[in-house]
């Protein structure tokens, strides 16, 4: 009899939980619209983080965005992990994948294989893809290399990162990549949809 109660109340607690996500999100997005100029970091209160919002198949945006050359895109693995990529032209994506190749993909298979349906973007506040056709020019530089890949020392948000920033400090996490694109760009970075239609 007590594990049907456990289930209810994680159950519920599961539901306040998104619940509170959710509000949270409306609040960022409502925040986002209130800036007529660009968020930059000097907007940032002392302990606001500059990752608006993180992206999330439960608590999509509205936003939807045509990507630009250079810019970041990601889609969900798991449900708990971030995959990342650099869009280039004639609508591919350049990623690193688990055995360590970079390689050309369509956005169909970016997802494919993955949990995530969906394809986020890096944007600014005002819904701009944040992209460095520089850094898109040396992803393509690497196509078809092999590279020795590590799920925690060499991944694909280092390859994204080794774009932006070549021989710069290793980094490992998804979070880590988004604090230093934030200090890159000098933005608060807002995951929104990405529009990979023509």
């Amino acid at each position: 009899m007590p594990l049907p109660l456990l289930w209810l109340g994680a159950a519920t607690l599961s539901a306040v939980t998104v619940k509170t996500l959710a509000d949270d999100r409306k609040l960022q997005q409502q925040k986002r619209k209130q800036y007529r100029t660009v968020q930059t970091l000097s907007h940032l209160e002392r302990h606001e983080s500059p990752i608006a919002t993180y992206p999330s198949e439960i608590l999509t945006t509205l936003q939807l965005v045509k990507p630009k050359i250079g810019a970041i895109v990601c889609c969900g693995i798991g449900g708990v992990l971030d995959h990342t990529g650099i869009w280039v032209e004639d609508n591919m994506i350049i990623e690193l994948d688990g055995e360590g190749l970079i390689k050309p993909i369509s956005p169909r298979r970016f997802t494919k294989e993955r949990s995530g349906k969906d394809i986020f973007i890096a944007c600014d506040s005002n819904g701009e893809p944040l992209s460095c056709p520089l850094a898109a020019s040396r992803a393509i530089e690497k196509i078809f290399t092999h590279v020795p890949y590590h799920m925690i020392d060499n991944n694909c948000h280092q390859f994204i990162w080794q774009c932006f920033k070549p021989n710069d400090v290793p980094l490992s996490t998804f979070k880590s990549l988004n604090l230093r694109l934030a200090q890159h760009f000098d933005r608060k970075i807002y995951w929104d949809l990405c529009d990979t239609k023509n």
